[in-house]
């Protein structure tokens, strides 16, 4: 009961414009409005919203550098070259070198994937891969999800002979590598015209330019579509332009015939029958993806998603899903350490930022602990390993705060850094971490909203029950896939009461099974709060209450509205 909650109602001119909508569109007005906030005014616009069609791909050859890298591939591919395919050890990286490689195997035998090893290698292009490459006559190296700051490491494959493709989504630095090609749409030279593409996006980009040119019917790309959804979510990339084409039509590949390895992921989850969505990737199959390259090394991934066999894909998949119960319970202990450490430091409530750093943490865990702290306080954290003086980790930053630059700032007192908006990755020599944090935390506090920092929620809508139908649960998951700047609408309704039938419920009496009424209808409507216990008396005291929550349908009575009601609050509070 501690959230702000954030609502502006419309304005008449904002009602009278999605009512107009609304009436072409055969929809309610409540969803309409939704449809302005998210820009989308027009009825073609609302149709191309709810029909992503892959047509409406951007052409590939928009990028900077892709008609050099398509040239080089065939040109590899002529002469007969060994090809690498080199990736991150994260999801993004290894779904981006499954999608690659599956694609090429089939027109090219000559190839083979690498994935470095996090704990003797560490993030991006490693000598040791190179040499690797070197010794087993690799001519071509294609990087994918990291490599757009290895000036120092591509210029060393240069002199050995190897050229390098990179495929990368990170914000790069003034000075480039000497690659043959960079594919990147943050260059700051960039002409394509959307610029928040995942890693794996990138390669399926590369692919799609590939075929065009050698007139590979673009259905032989489809069956890949499944990597780039799971990437798209778990990456936490904007769920708009190209990533909502590929995650809408990832999705259906996945529910309706996934590649062998994901179908063993999906088994192992738990999830085989169900309507899979992003948030299933996002808690379930992402983690197990990266469970390998937390705990031990991403190529085991690699060898699942690749998988042809299913039963032996199966047995991967357990294997792998050990690594994530061993990873869970590195996980807990570390968020445990972490938030004895936050207890600790009383002054912390007063910064703007959390930097914290453990002897012997395991580096493949700091960016999970990381978010967790970031969920839990409000504020970018940063959290470091330190082994041998060298401290490497994870910052996570909250909604609307651009993280990457707060990094930045602090360049000086880096070894390496590299990342994104919301996740950033970086190493410093441990004497340097008390100025580190020192000028990270003072570059935040000068530089982060107010709001940004609260604990707070954005209601989309103000609705009465008599308004939540069953039509209106079918139409709203239209909306979907889900994800940033398209988030899972949000909603409130004042003045609900309990129907007298509510009930804590779960192992530890954690959650509250509701059912209300509100003063405006006599419609009953089901609920369920996750870990809300502690508002059940007020809730039975038979006095008004106000809930916001996300419109979902009951997962076993199919057709059945139940509301998962994020907070709940007195009707006499202040909801801000």
């Amino acid at each position: 009961m501690n959230f702000k909650w954030n609502y502006e109602p419309p304005t008449p001119e904002r009602k009278q414009q999605a009512k107009e909508l609304a009436e072409k569109i055969s929809m309610s007005p409540i969803l309409a409005e939704l449809l302005i906030q998210r820009g989308i005014k027009t009825e073609s616009a609302a149709k191309r919203f709810f029909r992503p069609m892959l047509n409406e791909l951007i052409d590939p050859f928009l990028m900077n550098d892709m008609d050099v890298a398509v040239d080089r591939l065939n040109d590899a591919m002529g002469r007969k070259e060994r090809i690498m395919i080199y990736g991150d050890y994260d999801v993004d990286g290894c779904t981006a070198v499954a999608l690659v490689y599956k694609f090429l195997l089939q027109f090219y035998s000559n190839i083979e994937y690498y994935i470095p090893d996090r704990y003797e290698e560490g993030y991006g292009i490693s000598r040791k891969g190179l040499d690797y490459a070197a010794e087993t006559g690799v001519k071509l190296i294609i990087v994918l999800d990291c490599g757009i700051k290895a000036i120092d490491e591509i210029a060393y494959a240069k002199s050995l002979g190897i050229d390098f493709i990179i495929c990368d989504h990170h914000v790069p630095d003034d000075e480039l590598p000497c690659a043959v090609a960079i594919l990147n749409p943050k260059r700051q030279d960039s002409t394509y015209p959307f610029k928040h593409l995942c890693g794996c996006g990138v390669g399926f980009k590369f692919m799609q330019a590939f075929a065009k040119n050698n007139g590979i019917p673009f259905s032989q790309l489809i069956p890949l579509l499944d990597f780039c959804a799971v990437s798209i979510a778990a990456d936490i990339v904007p769920v708009t332009g190209e990533n909502r084409i590929m995650a809408f039509h990832g999705l259906k590949q996945l529910n309706q015939n996934p590649s062998v390895g994901l179908k063993a992921i999906i088994e192992i989850c738990g999830l085989t029958g169900r309507e899979l969505t992003m948030s299933d990737i996002i808690f379930k199959i992402g983690p197990r993806i990266n469970a390998s390259g937390r705990v031990q090394n991403g190529t085991e991934t690699v060898d699942l998603l690749v998988e042809k066999d299913m039963q032996k894909a199966l047995a991967e998949a357990i294997h792998i899903n050990e690594y994530n119960d061993q990873r869970r319970d590195i996980d807990k202990q570390m968020t445990e350490e972490a938030n004895q450490i936050v207890a600790r430091l009383e002054s912390q409530e007063h910064q703007s930022a959390i930097v914290l750093y453990g002897e012997g943490w395991k580096k493949g865990v700091v960016g999970i602990v990381a978010s967790r702290m970031t969920d839990m306080y409000f504020r970018p954290t940063v959290v470091l390993s330190c082994n041998d003086g060298i401290a490497s980790g994870s910052a996570r930053s909250v909604a609307g705060y651009d993280v990457y630059d707060a990094i930045k700032s602090c360049r000086d007192l880096l070894e390496n850094f590299g990342g994104h908006t919301y996740a950033v990755g970086l190493t410093l020599r441990v004497e340097n971490i008390p100025e580190f944090r020192r000028r990270f935390q003072q570059y935040v506090s000068e530089h982060i909203g107010t709001r940004q920092t609260e604990a707070s929620i954005d209601i989309e809508a103000e609705v009465d029950f008599k308004d939540i139908t069953k039509k209106l649960l079918n139409d709203l998951k239209k909306f979907a896939p889900y994800g940033p700047e398209n988030p899972k609408p949000l909603f409130c309704t004042r003045g609900v009461y309990d129907y007298g039938t509510s009930k804590v419920v779960g192992k530890q009496q954690e959650h509250i099974k509701l059912e209300l009424v509100d003063s405006r209808s006599s419609n009953v409507m089901n609920g369920i709060a996750f870990g809300q216990s502690q508002a059940a008396r007020y809730i039975k005291s038979k006095r008004s209450f106000d809930i916001c929550y996300t419109i979902e349908e009951n997962i076993y009575k199919r057709g059945e509205v139940q509301l998962q009601i994020e907070d709940i609050k007195p009707s006499d509070s202040d909801n801000g």
